[in-house]
């Protein structure tokens, strides 16, 4: 509440566009980002989001610079000590090609099972060279194990070194369990120092191996290929012979089988009398088959010959196809047909009864007996052989009724001997397929053929392939930059003290009415305040400034400066902010309100035995509690002894009353006021005051105090008009605006704004108001 008007909190009656704050207006985030208007562009609330998240990371990186830089310049340090002290490794690669099957010698000769798919095959060859089983067998053909120099540490180690030097010496004699330990410890050493890289796309596979000797880790490479070639040449070998052995004996006990049951179907065969021809049929079944065929030729005759007859059993024409073939007939039907002719053309000259003609007919006659002679004849041999078909029919199909009963007792007999011979059959069918392939593995034994091929031999190394000195420096300084960006993150998140102004509008919603630079290291506050030109001068003038247009009335008549804990810079601020007003023409008193901690008499050499609390409790005057400085329109009361209740002083109506006296003699009170901490003084204060600064020290002050002690000015409705950050470090929080802003402008002519030049003008303007 200011002058009987009540805001709510963190909100005071003057717009954000009028707070002016170490020489920038304080506008909302959004404005001050270029983002005011409807024509901003894009998503405003996401590109807002975003330059936030990117402008605090660089802020963090800004502030923590030193930080990260150490961590990283001591890690890479650290790495580069370390790469010195290992030692240099050499690494010789070859390279194999594993196929998916061998080369067949003989077909179905590999008894070795087939894995599935191409990527199976190629993934248990891949694991299989990198088994332990692998490097033990390379350890054991080069016996790594009995070479020391191989199984000593290959890492700089100040412990393993002082192990070595107290060591006691191993004993002459050495176990067989000594030996297997050491020969397993170098195969540990070549699992470690080995590595299988498949080539993708390909069944090509490449070996490396690192060893500190170079001829060592060629001749390693070396041993790993051959091991590898030779563990499948075993493999094969092992299950061939396994295959060999069971089969050799599998073809025995066929053969003895084949034979007993062969011995069996003949003895059967003997004793039924059952004669087989071929392996599908026997004599019965045989005779059959021949009779039923002749017997469909003999229906073929017999239908033919009946066909002929009955066509000619009733016709008297010569004309049917079986006459007409007939040479005789043909014969005869020529000369009947001459004679006709003959008859015809001499019956035009002579008559039918002439002798001639008589003669003529005669013949044709004749002819005609001997054409139906030969029709009759004809007729009578188609009858003969129907006949004939027909009786070799039915005998025959009286043969057939002999022989199927033959065949069905045949079958009644040769239902056990067909389970013999299926006996037979299978015997032999095995015996033969297990006899095939017993000569096919026994072949494919003794064949070398493999399918692992090396294309790239192992080559002697000429260069270390580690430590990579560029490498290991590049890792390390990643590793110690991330190392630093990690600490510095970490100690932000922990770090709840306050650093910008950002923070503390985001944290109270207050407006920042100015910002105090932090002195230089070389300087002195006293000297850059006495300085016109510096950047504390500046700052406090542009608070200055601020507070005029802080309020709707202009310049506060009473001002209360608290913090949220001691040595914030209130007082100091108090005390510049009252010289201000004072030159530029204001009368001006300058109160000492912290009756438990005074210290601003310290800083205008004036003496602390009378003062606020003298009058409070009775004992003077206000006009004897005054003093007077060496800055013209200001007047100073000092705190005065420190009394044993000091709440029960201001909370008396004399300090009302002191107010309302003062601003009767003075424009403007200036009170420094006691921080907040657990006290009720600042809220008695704060109520008689008609607007209060809070002071914030950057970097000093907390979160976690900073809004306890804003929500306890809160509850007393104090009028908080805005905040002064002092002690602000550019540097430490990262932004944009720092040292060289005051300069700068500065340099360029650029005059701070100032209040109206007398006094009569500062208290006409709050008049109007």
């Amino acid at each position: 509440m200011i002058d009987g008007q009540q805001h709510a909190p963190g909100q005071g009656p003057a717009t954000g566009a009028s707070l002016v704050a170490a020489g920038r207006t304080v506008l909302p985030v959004r404005a001050r980002h270029g983002e005011i208007g409807p024509h901003g562009g894009g998503s405003p609330d996401d590109l807002n989001a975003a330059g936030n998240v990117i402008r605090e990371y660089h802020r963090i990186l800004i502030k923590r610079k030193w930080l990260i830089l150490s961590c990283a310049l001591g890690v890479l340090a650290l790495g580069a000590v370390r790469t010195m002290l290992l030692t240099p490794l050499y690494s010789s690669t070859l390279r194999l090609q594993i196929d998916r099957n061998v080369s067949k010698v003989v077909e179905s000769g590999n008894i070795t099972p087939v894995e599935g798919a191409d990527n199976e095959f190629l993934r248990t060859q891949y694991e299989l060279l990198q088994s332990r089983a692998m490097a033990e067998r390379v350890a054991s053909a080069l016996k790594l194990g009995e070479d020391p120099t191989f199984t000593k540490p290959r890492e700089f180690s100040v412990l393993g070194k002082l192990m070595n030097l107290f060591a006691s010496l191993p004993p002459a004699g050495e176990t067989v369990a000594q030996a297997l330990a050491r020969e397993q410890a170098a195969a540990a050493i070549i699992l470690l120092n080995r590595s299988v890289k498949p080539v993708p796309g390909s069944r090509l596979v490449d070996i490396a191996v690192t060893d500190p000797v170079p001829y060592r880790a060629q001749l390693i490479a070396k041993a790993y290929a051959d091991a590898f070639i030779a563990s499948n040449f075993d493999k094969r070998l092992e299950a061939n012979v396994y295959a060999k052995t069971f089969l050799e004996d599998q073809v025995k006990q066929l053969k003895r089988r084949l034979a007993d049951s062969e011995k069996i179907l003949i003895g059967f065969a003997q004793k039924q009398q059952i004669v087989v021809v071929n392996d599908k049929s026997s004599i019965a079944e045989n005779n059959l088959s021949a009779a039923n065929a002749a017997l469909g030729n003999l229906i073929s005759d017999r239908i033919k010959n009946e066909q002929q007859w009955r066509q000619v059993e009733k016709a008297d024409a010569i004309n049917l196809p079986q006459l007409l073939t007939n040479s005789v007939i043909d014969g005869l039907r020529g000369k009947r047909n001459e004679l006709t002719t003959e008859y015809q053309e001499k019956l035009q000259t002579f008559k039918a009864g002439y002798p001639l003609m008589v003669q003529l007919k005669n013949k044709i006659a004749e002819i005609d007996r001997q054409l139906a002679s030969e029709v009759r004849t004809i007729k009578a041999s188609l009858k003969g052989a129907f006949e004939s078909a027909s009786q070799q029919e039915a005998e025959m199909n009286q043969r057939i009724v002999t022989l199927n009963g033959e065949v069905l007792d045949l079958q009644q007999r040769s239902i056990q001997y067909n389970i013999l011979k299926r006996e037979v059959d299978t015997n032999r069918s095995l015996y033969e397929g297990l006899l095939q392939r017993y000569k096919e593995v026994d072949v494919a034994g003794g064949v070398g053929a493999n399918n692992v091929f090396v294309v790239d031999r192992a080559q002697l190394p000429s260069s270390p392939s580690s430590p990579q000195l560029m490498r290991e420096l590049l890792l390390a300084l990643a590793l110690g930059l991330g190392l630093g960006l990690g600490a510095a993150f970490l100690i932000e998140q922990l770090d709840d003290s306050v650093h910008s102004s950002e923070e503390i509008e985001r944290l109270t919603g207050l407006a920042t009415l100015g910002i105090i630079p932090k002195v230089g290291a070389r300087k002195t506050m006293q000297g850059e305040v006495d300085n016109p030109n510096s950047a504390i001068s500046e700052g406090y003038r542009s608070f200055c400034t601020s507070l005029q247009f802080s309020t709707d009335r202009g310049l506060p008549s009473t001002l209360l400066f608290t913090s949220s804990k001691p040595a914030e810079g209130k007082s100091t601020s108090s005390m510049i902010v009252a010289r201000h007003f004072a030159r530029l023409g204001l009368r001006v008193l300058l109160l000492d309100a912290d009756l438990r901690n005074s210290s601003l008499y310290r800083k205008l050499n004036l003496q602390n035995h009378i003062g606020l609390s003298t009058f409070l409790g009775g004992a003077c005057t206000p006009t004897e509690a005054l003093q007077r400085t060496d800055t013209a329109n200001l007047a100073f009361m000092a705190a005065g002894p420190t009394p044993p209740n000091a709440a029960d002083l201001l909370a008396s109506p004399q300090l009302t009353s002191l107010l309302t006296f003062g601003l009767e003699v003075f424009d403007l009170i200036v009170i420094d006021g006691p921080p907040v901490l657990g006290i009720a003084d600042v809220a008695l204060l704060s109520n008689a005051a008609a607007a209060t600064v809070f002071v914030i020290g950057a970097g000093e002050a907390r979160m976690g105090p900073v809004r306890g002690a804003l929500k306890r000015l809160r509850m007393s409705r104090a009028p908080v008009i805005g905040m002064l950050m002092t002690k602000f470090d550019a540097r430490n929080a990262g932004d944009g605006y720092g040292y060289g802003y005051f300069g700068a402008v500065d340099g360029f002519g650029y005059q701070p704004a100032r209040a109206p030049g007398n006094r009569r003008q500062l208290v006409r303007s709050r008049e109007r108001a």
